[in-house]
């Protein structure tokens, strides 16, 4: 991290492409900045260790020189305490500042090519409504896919989001300093000043705390949440309705049809509480709260904005009655602004808003006193007085004025209303079934719920939920988890009240089994007065059954034929638009089953969900649990959804943004703006337009996955449930023992408490294994079930060149395959090799780890038979390059985590050590990006 750091990072000519030039330089500097940061903070002696450390771990991974393995373990087994949390902290800034330099470079390159005038990038909005476009699509069938289209990300909070705030803020800064050194033309004082003030941020990078000194709450995990919506979502997604419009008004003009309101952002955080404790009514109704006041503060603040600028004068223009109406309805009107309408008109808005806040008991604070008024009882009341005004600034032809910022509110609003993300609530199934069981024998009933059997249960459940009588009585003491329980659903009742019923729309019902598991939800529902029973009954909240292990993703079609021929069921559908949305676990059915049977699963369930409701004319919509990482679900998106079975999107898709990967994805506006295009693209195209690849394939192409999956699914569950002292091997060679120490997240590794792998999470499961650079989750098993089809193949197709076939002509492989070729370059055995040395017993780690080994080496060699590639990631340039900028200053901090986690383990437990470990894993993660 010298005037050189990261010199040896190019060694190679991978980067001597021009284009790559400017990165090259940003990361040099900031590695120059943070050594001379550490020189100053540290002293030269410390500068030096890191330095030597790098080079050497560099020549452990370039050459797999054996004697830079010995002097590595030389230097670290020698480090004091002090030194090693010196040594850790810099390596994980510099991977830090490195994730900065390439985000930068993305936007750098992407603007290179608008600036250019390059054709539109796969992906984009621009090139997917070109290519509907160029298919002849009438206005009418545009018009009916905006107004029936739903595109959601749903952000959750999960135990991998290990970046502080404070980190967070500094990052900020400096990928704005950067920015301005970019898109500038700085005289020689100003890049001084910049200069300057990079390294002030650098060294405030230094002197702050990377952990966290307490366990992260749910508060904190809602206000860590909320800063997306500021950095990116309430100006980037009415910039992308805006892009949408401008290109549809290009090619169709007057004709161009209207954009309804289809990308929305929901959230999890605060009404998630399956397995968390800590999300109570109170957390539910703070959520809620904290959502309203920002969007609230948001509106309050670009009012003010636009108001100040809107100085046109009465004598100078015509302005419509309406807009007149609205001018001399405000309670403020400074002699000033008596000959401006526009400003007045902002004015009476601006106390409207500040009124409505204050009726909903909010925090917004008003920028400027206001008088008395009238509160808006909903933001259709507000979107109607934006429209006056623009309206009015198109009559007297002021129509650049209707547009910018004044269009992009009135989206924003038509958006995020007054409650700004429609919050989920989700609980696992079997707390829904104690409750309910609780409720039936507080009754009139003698017998117990749960020896009832399915169809008796059933029986009862219909009668119940159809009935205008409650279950439970005020008069009646009930356990705490039921009172809980009740509480939760009372709250969500007084939410859509207060804020309306897009505030809180859904119940994700978490390890659905069968019919009873939803009747459940609809009886609880009806107790909290969500769902209204009769002849015509109304259901407040969609229930979304979450299908998360193998055996619920292969049966879920049969239970949602089975709840769709329930009379009282579909009358409840009715009430709510005739759609039932359904949730597809990926993390947990990988956990199950491992990668491939996972992905093939829910792909067929798709197949399948998409007949059954086509059986019974039920609109679907899907709702992909997604992780960050490829082995919970993960990968780019665009490809993701287009590999979708044909006909399983139809406009409507809701996804899981998770762990760091929202950091990542939605911190830099740019970026988000990228990736909320690339799921709006992909979205269209994928119901617009035909995307049958495989067509009278199908059949052939679906048994040779089934094949190929039923070996997969045999060999990773022998190897993960069926081989004694499993276990034992992974809590040994993984930190996952230790993760529960860091307070990275609000709640439990495990569902229940138990080491078991059964209850773990599989969030924790997978950053496990990413932390020590296996990320078994992601492959394993896919080797062997190729191996094991191709000797099978017999005649003149071989297995091979049928796979071959497959690859070239079907997404579903064709992402599945990119996917685990980008976690192969990820995975390192020869780290991963280290990690194992952790476990105590020699013959346990001998066999299981040459077992995981050998599956690596089968899985690269079948990956590069079927693809044709002779290198990981060579279809991925891009990607390449950050593995190998990153990799070298990763790599230090996985060797001194094995070396701390060997001190803890044998007793070493002061306070330096286990604070050492802990930044190990935040460094760790923070490199790879996409761990959990």
């Amino acid at each position: 991290m010298s005037s050189d750091a990261g010199v040896s990072v190019y060694s190679d000519n991978n980067m001597s492409e021009e284009k790559d030039k400017p990165l090259r330089e940003d990361i040099r500097m900031l590695g120059r900045m943070l050594g001379d940061t550490l020189r100053e903070q540290e002293g030269e002696a410390t500068f030096e260790l890191v330095e030597t450390i790098r080079q050497t771990a560099v020549r452990f991974r370039r050459e797999q020189d054996p004697k830079a393995r010995q002097e590595l373990d030389m230097i670290l087994n020698r480090l004091s305490n002090k030194a090693t949390i010196a040594v850790v902290r810099a390596f994980s800034y510099f991977s830090l500042l490195s994730n900065i330099a390439e985000d930068l470079h993305h936007n750098r390159r992407r603007r290179a090519h608008l600036r250019q005038g390059s054709s539109p990038q796969p992906g984009s909005v621009t090139l997917a409504l070109e290519r509907v476009l160029a298919s002849g699509i009438d206005n009418a069938s545009l018009d009916n896919f905006f107004a029936q289209a739903m595109i959601s990300p749903v952000l959750t909070a999960h135990p991998t989001e290990v970046q502080r705030r404070s980190i967070l803020d500094c990052q900020l800064t400096i990928q704005r300093l950067l920015q301005e050194r970019d898109r500038i033309q700085l005289t020689p004082n100003e890049l001084r000043h910049n200069e300057e003030a990079l390294r002030a941020a650098i060294q405030i990078l230094w002197q702050t705390r990377m952990l966290r000194s307490v366990r992260l709450t749910v508060h904190d995990e809602i206000e860590n949440g909320l800063i997306y919506y500021t950095y990116t979502f309430l100006s980037q997604v009415p910039y992308i309705y805006a892009k949408i419009e401008d290109l549809l008004e290009r090619h169709k003009g007057k004709e161009a049809p209207h954009v309804a309101s289809f990308l929305r952002i929901g959230s999890w955080i605060g009404g998630d509480r399956d397995g968390n404790p800590f999300v109570t009514h109170q957390v539910m109704l703070h959520a809620a709260e904290r959502q309203a006041t920002l969007v609230f503060d948001f509106y309050m603040d670009e009012v003010s904005k636009i108001g100040r600028t809107m100085s046109l004068a009465e004598r100078l223009i015509h302005v419509s009655e309406e807009l007149e109406q609205l001018a001399a309805a405000s309670p403020d009107i400074p002699a000033s602004r008596i000959d401006e309408p526009y400003r007045r008109a902002f004015l009476g808005i601006y106390a409207r808003l500040a009124a409505t806040s204050r009726q909903r008991g909010l925090a917004a604070m008003p920028r400027e006193p206001v008088n008395p008024t009238e509160p808006y009882a909903d933001s259709a009341e507000f979107i109607h007085d934006l429209d006056v005004v623009i309206d009015s600034l198109k009559q007297h032809r002021s129509d650049w004025l209707a547009r910018g910022a004044l269009r992009n509110l009135r989206r924003a609003v038509d958006v995020f209303g007054f409650h700004l993300a429609s919050l989920d609530m989700r609980q696992h199934s079997k707390v829904h079934e104690q409750v309910v069981a609780e409720l039936f024998a507080r009754g009139t009933r003698r017998d117990n719920y749960l020896e009832l059997s399915a169809s008796e249960r059933m029986k009862w459940l219909l009668a119940e939920i159809s009935s205008l009588r409650l279950l439970h009585s005020p008069y009646l003491t009930y356990s705490e988890p039921t009172q809980s329980e009740l509480r939760i659903l009372q709250m969500a009742a007084e939410i859509q009240r207060r804020f309306g019923h897009a505030a809180l729309p859904n119940y994700i019902i978490s390890m659905t089994t069968g019919v009873i598991n939803i009747l459940e939800v609809a009886l609880l529902l009806k107790e909290a007065g969500l769902l209204r029973a009769g002849e015509k009954p109304q259901l407040g909240l969609n229930i979304i059954p979450l299908f998360e292990t193998i055996e619920d993703l292969r049966s879920c079609s049969t239970v949602m034929d089975e709840l769709f021929s329930l009379p009282y069921y579909r009358k409840l559908l009715d009430s709510r638009g005739n759609v039932q949305e359904v949730m597809l676990g990926y993390s947990d059915s990988n956990k199950d089953g491992g990668f491939l049977t996972s992905n093939w699963e829910i792909y067929k369930a798709e197949i399948e969900l998409t007949k059954i409701f086509a059986k019974h004319q039920v609109e679907l919509r899907l709702f992909h649990g997604r992780g960050g990482t490829v082995g919970r679900g993960g990968g780019p998106s665009y490809q993701g959804i287009m590999a979708q079975p044909p006909s399983s999107v139809n406009g409507q898709i809701r996804l899981t943004e998770q762990g760091e990967v929202v950091a990542s994805k939605y911190t830099d506006p740019e970026i988000g703006r990228r990736n909320l295009e690339t799921l709006v693209a992909a979205t269209i195209e994928a119901t617009l337009l035909s995307h049958d690849a495989i067509q009278e394939n199908a059949a052939h192409y679906y048994h040779v996955m089934e094949t190929l999956s039923s070996s997969a699914f045999a060999v990773y569950r022998n190897l993960v449930y069926e081989t004694p002292g499993f276990k034992q091997f992974f809590q040994e060679s993984t930190p996952i023992r230790e993760i529960a120490g860091l307070h990275i997240g609000s709640r439990p590794s495990s569902r229940k408490p138990s080491d078991r792998i059964e209850d773990l999470r599989a969030i924790p499961w997978v950053f496990s294994w990413s932390l020590n650079r296996t990320m078994l989750p992601g492959w394993y098993g896919f080797g062997s079930a190729v191996e094991a089809f191709v000797q099978q193949a017999q005649g003149e197709e071989t297995g091979l060149q049928l796979l071959q076939e497959m690859y070239q002509k079907w997404p579903f492989l064709q992402t599945l395959l990119s996917n685990m070729d980008m976690v192969l370059a990820k995975t390192d055995m020869g780290i991963a090799s280290r990690y194992a040395e952790l476990v105590t017993d020699a013959t346990l780690r001998n066999q299981i780890f040459g077992r995981i080994q050998a599956e690596w080496e089968r899985s690269v060699k079948w990956l590069f038979a079927i693809t044709g590639h002779t290198a990981l990631l060579q279809e991925n340039p891009t990607l390449a390059r950050s593995i190998r900028i990153r990799t070298p200053y990763i790599d230090p901090l996985n060797h001194l985590q094995i070396e701390l986690l060997r001190r803890y383990r044998a007793g070493d437990d002061v306070e330096q050590v286990h604070r050492s470990i802990h930044l190990t894993i935040n460094g760790v993660a923070a490199g790879l990006r996409n761990s959990g």
